[in-house]
């Protein structure tokens, strides 16, 4: 099912979003709906990534360079 919502934006983003739409060749339904898609997506990889973080802590895995380096 499909709900719709109202977004208020200033006046330069809905310019920005509406070059992006024509640009893109898609609507701005489409344009903001992969925005929050990908928005949500990262905000639960960083709530995650700080829930794991201890137990790679514990193990000497601080950075990403240490994380690949593990699975290599």
């Amino acid at each position: 099912m499909r709900e719709s919502i109202s977004v208020s934006l200033p006046e330069e983003m809905k310019e920005a979003l509406d070059r992006l739409s024509e640009t893109e060749g898609i609507t701005r339904s489409d344009v903001v709906r992969e925005a929050l898609h990908e928005y949500i997506y990262v905000r639960r990889l960083r709530k995650l990534r700080s829930r794991l973080m201890p137990y790679g802590e514990a193990q000497g895995v601080y950075t990403d360079e240490d994380v690949f380096r593990e699975v290599s």
